[in-house]
């Protein structure tokens, strides 16, 4: 195993390009085109993963992941996040260097666009397929009316299309839940398009989450999906039933500092500022951050009993273990910890470190 001393978010390269593939292959089997959300990884070296398998497109969240991207090569890239128009200057730039595509829910944001445009820009129109964050109703044919006259009228600008995200199916908890939401969510957005491709016939439908295309195998009437998560998977991704555990490609490496056999902690290094504070809850109401997994050469092994992170402050980590458990672990050991939620904790650690000790680094 390689030396750790501090908290180290470790990559199993082998599990995320199998991740990958799955994904992949589901795609061009599904016949839809795969514009992975990357978000996740925020990595131009794991970006390349996907190059490696034809995929040339993907989708950002902001415009600073999209410059990144852009310098890095990508020509083709979605921003999923509705456009701030505060940031003309470096939507202009980003325009000038690849194929971008913005989401717009207004047609206010449309009106600040114009006369400070300058390079060519697509649009899509976010559709709310039942997540109530940003988006319009995929019956609200007025407003997007009102948007699309907007569009046109701007000689820079061309529709793109419609794009939904079933945020919702994060809540969902049996597979049942999670692929009814990915059908409603097809349909919406199908009827959406045939209401609408007579005018626009080049319009392209675009949907993803990672739950429901880690279960679906059916994309029948959506152009392209876009997951993120699915690159790494999570112990929410597991609750959820995405993905089982051993297909979760991270893991902190976390020194342990301190510990106390008489109530059944372990304390190690690393907080909230390397996990994020995302908790998940047991079934008797537990809340918890992690669970701990046994290190080892090739990579980390799941235990058969379960210590789980209870608690996170700044730079603290505490392990709950039972008495056995304790017997096992050393004030200087390292016990690695599966984490909640993959992308803000890669988001807070900002590098990855693989099982043979490459760093791989992430947008800054």
């Amino acid at each position: 195993m390689i030396k750790i001393v501090k908290p180290t978010l470790l990559l199993n390269e082998a599990i995320c390009k199998a991740n990958i593939l799955r994904m992949a292959d589901k795609a061009r089997k599904a016949n839809v085109k795969f514009r992975p959300h990357f978000k996740t990884h925020q990595s131009l070296a794991v970006g390349e993963w996907y190059g490696e398998l034809g995929v040339d497109c993907c989708t950002v969240s902001s415009i600073k992941m999209a410059t990144y991207f852009a310098e890095g090569g990508w020509k083709d890239i979605t921003i999923a996040f509705p456009l701030n128009t505060l940031e003309i200057d470096a939507i202009n730039k980003l325009a000038s260097i690849c194929k971008l595509n913005v989401l717009i829910v207004s047609p206010e944001t449309i009106k600040q666009l114009k006369g400070k445009l300058k390079q060519p820009v697509n649009c899509f129109i976010e559709i709310d397929p039942g997540y109530k964050r940003t988006g319009l109703l995929p019956t609200d044919h007025a407003g997007i009316d009102r948007i699309l006259a907007e569009i046109s009228s701007d000689p820079l600008l061309t529709f793109k299309g419609f794009l939904a995200h079933a945020g919702h199916s994060y809540q969902s908890r049996t597979r049942e839940a999670i692929m009814k939401i990915h059908n409603d969510s097809i349909l919406l957005m199908k009827v959406l398009g045939d209401h609408y491709r007579k005018q626009y016939p080049q319009l392209v439908l675009s949907t993803g989450d990672t739950p429901t295309c880690s279960l679906a195998t059916d994309f029948t009437g959506v152009d392209e999906i876009r997951p993120g998560n699915s690159v790494f998977y999570d112990l929410q991704q597991t609750e959820i039933g995405s993905c089982t555990k051993d297909q979760v490609a991270i893991a902190m490496g976390c020194p342990v500092v301190a510990m106390n056999e008489e109530r059944g902690e372990i304390f190690v290094h690393g907080g909230g500022v390397h996990f994020a504070k995302d908790a998940m809850k047991k079934e008797d109401g537990t809340m918890y951050y992690g669970e701990i997994v046994k290190l080892n050469d090739s990579g980390w092994e799941l235990p058969s009993t379960t210590m789980f992170m209870k608690s996170l402050s700044q730079e603290h980590g505490v392990v709950k273990a039972s008495k056995e458990e304790m017997k096992s672990i050393r004030i200087g050991d390292v016990l690695g910890v599966l984490p909640v939620h993959a992308c803000l904790t890669a988001d807070a650690m900002g590098a990855y470190t693989t099982l043979q000790g490459q760093e791989i680094q992430m947008m800054k």
